[in-house]
């Protein structure tokens, strides 16, 4: 795998991220802080990060992609956006969840609560324990450090955007934005048959199509 070439790419927070793995192994990352826009600043930035390398849209094998949880329209853009490059490049597209991205930016640890804050009241939590991840459950604001405790017991560390939300006396990583290098990293290494670019949203989109169907 050393001569495949992979994109990754994130617009599920605040930065527009495109970052380039090329066949040597060098990479090359543009990431922009635009906070919304995503849909008009994403192929702009992926034609940039070719015309920068020399590198050929025909030559990527994987493309990676963050299917959150993160901003609901940034996550749509992201995903739709690999899917049809991947299709048009006959590569594969791999979904990258984000706490997952977290779990890997905070390195070996004996129990982590990767926490995104889902608004309204609620956070998404994910727990690992001896780097074995746990299923992702919404969870009230309330709630989390008794459910914190009663997953992990205490000493458990926690990191995210969630993690604000928690009282004092627990040990907060401080990570909240995803590392360009971990999501080339894992673009390589995750199996894409076992991680398909599908959306993880925090919660179903409040507006529906006629007859109260969600968007697809």
């Amino acid at each position: 795998m050393t001569a495949m070439m992979w994109l990754a790419i994130d617009t599920t927070g605040e930065n527009c991220t495109v970052a380039l793995r090329l066949g040597g192994g060098a990479s090359h990352v543009l990431s922009d802080p635009i906070g919304r826009g995503h849909a008009e600043r994403l192929a702009p930035m992926v034609q940039q990060i070719f015309a920068d390398t020399g590198a050929a849209p025909t030559e990527i094998a994987r493309i990676g992609v963050t299917i959150g949880p993160g901003s609901f329209a940034g996550t749509r853009v992201g995903v739709a956006f690999a899917r049809g490059l991947a299709l048009a490049c006959g590569a594969r597209c791999i979904g990258i969840p984000n706490l997952a991205v977290l779990a890997r930016q905070a390195g070996p640890q004996p129990a982590l609560a990767v926490l995104h804050d889902a608004k309204r009241g609620e956070v998404i939590l994910q727990l690992w324990t001896q780097g074995e991840a746990g299923p992702p459950e919404r969870c009230p604001v309330a709630d989390l450090p008794a459910r914190i405790e009663a997953l992990a017991g205490s000493g458990c560390k926690v990191t995210g955007s969630g993690a604000a939300r928690l009282p004092d006396g627990f040990s907060d990583l401080g990570i909240t934005t995803l590392d360009p290098a971990v999501l080339l990293a894992m673009t390589g290494e995750l199996d894409p048959s076992g991680h398909p670019p599908t959306p993880f949203y925090a919660r179903p989109p409040d507006a529906k199509l006629p007859g109260g169907v969600l968007p697809a």
